[in-house]
């Protein structure tokens, strides 16, 4: 069938012509950037880096913020945000978790100064872009190094999620971290310590559950639905047969990627990353399934705790992480009370019995 239109190319044509004028922009900001005298450090290629995407409200406390805007309206909140633009916001949830990735980078950069595989951090919010002032100044204040900006004015920025191409999106938003892990993005909903507590400058510290967050929650749906003997007759039968993966198997593998780049140089002992899986199971009836799980993955974890359906709490006091995921609240609610920051992973069949957040 002739016409007198241009045929479109074929898909695989399409993308890959996308990739290559991706590639020369990239390569033409490089460029710029290289030229710019700077003591900050550029931001490394997105698809090079470990993405983490924080909203405002998971980096700063904004409590009061939020509450001028549910009480009185969206104008009121920018207008006191103008007004307030010097006043430095006070760190949130996730802020010491932010400063100690950046140590890490430090550390990268000192060993790989021309490497580009380290963290990135992103502000993506759905804050209007008049409240950015605020924003920057807290930013600068601190000296953190968040050059990339994504606000949305009030629509959601999950879709941007994967244009940065997001490895962990955490925001205090349950909402938004719910439509997030739907997308396939590994995401988390961040809540504050009640009590105050000393971490760690020197090392990244963070703390995983096993079901429904490192791994999927087949085992989890037999605890949940058949009882604990099920699940101690399930798990041993499976012995060797690897879990599936859950939503922050991803991180916990790009946690592992920098870790060998520091045992490279020989820094093992001076690594400043250090992975803990924090568990219900009881090593026994059920640990040889997880530890043969990750070695099938070529995983490490740094350290492994199961505590038998022990409170997680007081173990997490003693770790002092910067971040403790766990897909059920009544872990999270319990190391809140002990200090710890963590992150509620909305995923599996645990969230039926969660009770709202």
């Amino acid at each position: 069938m002739s016409g007198s239109g241009s045929e479109e190319p074929p898909p695989s044509q399409a993308a890959e012509e996308q990739q290559q004028e991706a590639e020369q922009d990239w390569a033409a900001a490089k460029a710029f950037y290289d030229n710019v005298v700077t003591q900050r450090p550029r931001p490394p290629k997105p698809q090079n880096a470990i993405t983490i995407a924080v909203s405002s409200r998971a980096l700063f406390n904004l409590v009061e913020e939020q509450k001028i805007y549910e009480d009185h309206g969206l104008e009121k909140y920018v207008e006191y945000q103008q007004n307030n633009e010097n006043v430095i916001l006070k760190p949130g949830p996730a802020f010491y978790f932010v400063k100690a990735l950046e140590h890490v980078n430090a550390r990268l950069l000192e060993l790989y100064p021309d490497d580009e595989e380290r963290f990135d951090i992103v502000l993506m919010t759905n804050n209007h872009a008049q409240v950015g002032v605020r924003l920057i100044n807290s930013i600068n204040h601190y000296g953190l190094t968040i050059e990339r900006f994504c606000m949305t004015g009030g629509e959601s920025p999950v879709g941007y999620l994967t244009a940065y191409l997001t490895n962990l999106y955490l925001s205090a938003d349950s909402e938004k971290v719910q439509e997030a892990i739907k997308a396939g993005i590994a995401s988390a909903t961040m809540f504050t310590a009640n009590k105050d507590v000393v971490y760690s400058d020197t090392q990244l510290r963070v703390a995983f559950d096993g079901d429904a967050v490192i791994f999927s929650d087949e085992s989890e749906q037999i605890f949940k639905e058949q009882g604990l003997d099920r699940f101690f007759e399930h798990e041993q039968l499976n012995e060797n047969k690897p879990l599936a993966q859950g939503p922050l198997k991803g991180f916990l593998e790009d946690l592992g990627k920098l870790q060998k780049k520091f045992y490279a140089r020989n820094e093992r002992l001076n690594c400043p990353i250090r992975t803990y899986l924090v568990t219900a199971r009881s090593a026994a009836s059920s640990g040889a399934r997880v530890l043969k799980t990750l070695r099938s993955w070529g995983l490490e974890i740094d350290e492994a705790l199961f505590l038998a359906g022990a409170p997680k709490g007081p173990v997490l006091v003693k770790i002092r992480p910067h971040i403790f995921f766990d897909d059920q609240m009544y872990h999270i609610e319990g190391a809140q009370k002990l200090g710890t920051t963590a992150a509620h992973v909305p995923y599996g069949i645990a969230q039926k019995y969660n009770k709202s957040t």
